[in-house]
């Protein structure tokens, strides 16, 4: 095992922290990773430049967003399903 892995199996709670968006302006938060995983399943927050997300059983439950920012502005640069939580 890498180093990497190890983080990400060795950790109680795996938190993200990352652009909402690619160069292009595509997704980064998508439905299905088409890279290689170092971890399934690791992950339990992702935290955004435009939002903060929870990773549940459930799904993807979006908790928070940047000032200026609407819930659906958020969804429509996230490729998968998010759930608005209580914002």
């Amino acid at each position: 095992m890498g180093g990497g892995m190890d983080l990400a199996l060795g950790g109680k709670k795996l938190m993200v922290m990352m652009l909402h968006t690619t160069k292009e302006g595509g997704p980064r938060i998508v439905r299905q990773c088409t890279f290689p995983l170092t971890a399934r399943n690791c992950v339990k927050k992702i935290f955004t430049d435009i939002a903060v997300i929870d990773v549940t059983k459930q799904g993807l439950v979006l908790r928070e967003v940047a000032p200026a920012w609407t819930a659906e502005e958020v969804q429509a640069l996230t490729e998968a399903k998010l759930i608005i939580g209580e914002i």
